[in-house]
């Protein structure tokens, strides 16, 4: 392990191959790209420190590159232990920014880096998961005076702001830039549905088509999941706790029942609900021999792996991210610890897809710094007509036109008197 007073990666010698993965990642982040070019005019975050705990993937480091060429001074450490890709870490460390991250990192060390972050006293906090946020607001109360706002990435982390808005404990703005269009309708559904799969595919190579896969949560992820499943040729049953979710999965042409009935027909479970313990060892008792398990949700607290490594008989590591558990004579496969599999196993969202996230991400740390000081100490979104703006720039990147509305549409549009 590498260590300087900056950074703490696995393998600086990584930083090559992570400069050239920044590189293609660039290629296809066009709309991010285009908001650097107006920071590097702008400069709005010139004396803003910004503290970050996301996933240290390339698209990440495209995020960070674009922060700093705004003015920011950045620091960044993961935010699970599983996601951190070491040649980006390693790239992002020569490059002078303060990064503390490796795949596989312990527990201890998780949160070592956190307290690194808190140390450099950020004014904006990024979180994907809330981590961040929560151990200010337990342990550096001391440091919210100074703290513009926070943005948050993912669903997981607004359902804890949410929880903390709820009970009077949140004491800074937190920037829900999941709730963004451009974020849980395009990162959540495209990319959650294609990475998971991806996920699953590298950690098992099994063939997806003709199985039952069941997809545990129907919310924008789970949509994701299931479509990318049903695409490779899988019978796929939802399990869903919310009526009207559970009504749109029959609608879309599934099987929606509880999972008490699903783990007993299920080749391939994945669950994405953001919840704990939503496959519990009473379900996977009823499993079939090789039934494969994994998560795409934030945390590794929705497959109970506790409960099945103390009842099963044997334990042991098939492949990197594929771990085996004899129960009840059955074996049952995990991969990538019950962590977000997508990550874990695979490489994350496409590119393009975290473009528009991190568009987002861009523009919220902007609009907090504008509006500094006047910003309710609550959960807030976006502006729609910045989530406008990031759409209007990835079709721009795209090379996609669209049509404008003519004079007489906006007219009648804005009329009430026009009718039949």
């Amino acid at each position: 392990m590498d260590r300087g007073e900056f950074f703490e990666v696995k393998d600086l010698s990584l930083a090559e191959q992570g400069r050239k993965n920044l590189e293609l990642a660039e290629l296809h982040m066009g709309a991010l790209m285009e908001i650097r070019k107006k920071f590097e005019k702008e400069r709005p975050f010139e004396g803003i420190k910004i503290g970050m705990a996301l996933h240290v993937t390339k698209e990440t480091g495209v995020l960070v590159r674009t922060l700093i060429a705004g003015g920011a001074d950045v620091a960044i450490t993961g935010c699970n232990p599983l996601s951190t890709q070491d040649d980006v870490a390693a790239a992002l460390a020569e490059e002078g920014v303060k990064v503390w991250a490796y795949k596989g990192e312990t527990k201890e060390d998780y949160y070592r880096y956190i307290g690194y972050v808190i140390a450099q006293k950020p004014h904006i906090t990024i979180d994907d998961g809330c981590d961040l946020v929560s151990e200010i607001h337990k342990n550096y109360k001391e440091l919210i005076p100074d703290i513009i706002c926070g943005c948050e990435e993912t669903t997981t982390g607004i359902i804890r702001l949410k929880a903390m808005e709820k009970d009077g404990a949140l004491k800074y703005p937190m920037i829900a830039v999941n709730d963004n269009m451009t974020k849980h309708l395009v990162d959540n559904y495209y990319g959650t549905g294609q990475s998971t799969i991806d996920g699953i595919l590298r950690a098992t190579n099994i063939l997806i088509a003709g199985k039952t896969f069941v997809v545990c949560g129907y919310g924008s992820c789970g949509k994701g999941v299931a479509l990318r499943a049903r695409g490779l040729g899988a019978n796929v049953v939802v399990c869903e706790v919310d009526n009207f979710r559970a009504l749109q999965a029959v609608y879309d042409g599934y099987r929606v029942m509880p999972i008490k009935e699903a783990a007993k027909i299920g080749d391939i479970f994945c669950t994405v609900t953001g919840n704990k313990h939503v496959i519990r060892l009473e379900h996977m008792k009823l499993m079939k021999n090789g039934a494969v398990i994994c998560n795409s949700g934030h945390f590794d607290v929705e497959i109970d792996i506790a409960a099945l490594k103390d009842a099963s008989s044997s334990t042991r590591r098939i492949r990197p991210f594929m771990d085996e558990y004899v129960l009840d004579g059955k074996k049952i496969f995990v991969l990538g610890e019950g962590r977000l599999v997508n990550l874990a196993a695979a490489e994350g969202h496409p590119s393009e897809v975290m473009s528009t996230s991190f568009c987002g991400q861009a523009l919220a740390c902007e609009y907090g710094v504008k509006n500094r000081g006047k910003l309710p100490i609550k959960v807030i979104q976006l502006p729609k007509e910045l989530d406008d703006e990031i759409a209007g720039l990835q079709l721009k990147a795209m090379g996609i036109e669209i049509d404008e509305l003519t004079d007489e549409q906006i007219a009648y549009l804005n009329s009430w008197e026009e009718g039949t």
